[in-house]
């Protein structure tokens, strides 16, 4: 498995995922989706809701609404605890991370003209750990830049079955999606990308 770098702290892996275990990793996320369904968080000073759905797995999930960004251990529209993260996952975060296990797998789909503006991921109190992120479906352009923002930025098109992690001194920086481009997979059903980012909540 040939990892790339794209900067410091930012490493690419193409086709970490082979076609028959992103449909195997798919299925077992679609199964778990059931039990914690996709639901569009709201932004906290406006209320708009986001262009992606959202969900997560594992001990504690990513959420937003008017009261602000944060991590919550009860679904928000069921009220029930988010499912384990699926096994595919955590063999990844082992492989290429090293670390204890992530507390939180957060998933985004995007489809048609949804998008995911730059943003840092700073809800954590563990800013050590990495954050690790699995593409499965459409491509997506994803962006990245420094720990300020206005800053340089490349971007770079993730495909279904790319890993990408960022951390070190790249833990900060920001990041988003510009786009995808839709019909370019027909791994997920309807269409669309998933992405799916494993990190550590918790120092």
């Amino acid at each position: 498995m040939v990892k790339l770098a794209l900067a410091p702290g930012v490493f690419l892996w193409h086709a970490y995922f082979s076609p028959q275990a992103q449909k195997t990793l798919l299925d077992d996320v679609l199964a778990r989706l059931e039990a914690a369904p996709l639901y569009r968080p709201l932004m906290p000073k406006t209320a708009k809701p986001f262009s992606v759905e959202e969900s997560n797995f594992g001990r504690l999930g990513w959420v937003s609404d008017t009261a602000g960004y944060r991590y919550e251990p009860l679904h928000p529209v069921t009220g029930k605890a988010w499912p384990a993260i699926p096994p595919a996952l955590l063999t990844l975060w082992d492989d290429i991370a090293q670390l204890p296990p992530p507390d939180c797998c957060l998933l985004n789909l995007y489809r048609g003209a949804a998008k995911m503006g730059l943003h840092q991921d700073r809800d954590e109190k563990d800013v050590e750990a990495p954050v690790v992120g699995v593409s499965l479906g459409d491509d997506g352009l994803f962006r990245i830049g420094g720990a300020a923002r206005g800053g340089k930025t490349q971007s770079v098109k993730l495909a279904s079955g790319d890993v990408i992690l960022f951390g070190g001194p790249a833990r900060l920086a920001y990041h988003g999606i510009d786009r995808i481009v839709p019909g370019s997979s027909r791994l997920v059903p309807g269409g669309g990308r998933l992405s799916l980012t494993l990190r550590r909540v918790a120092a």
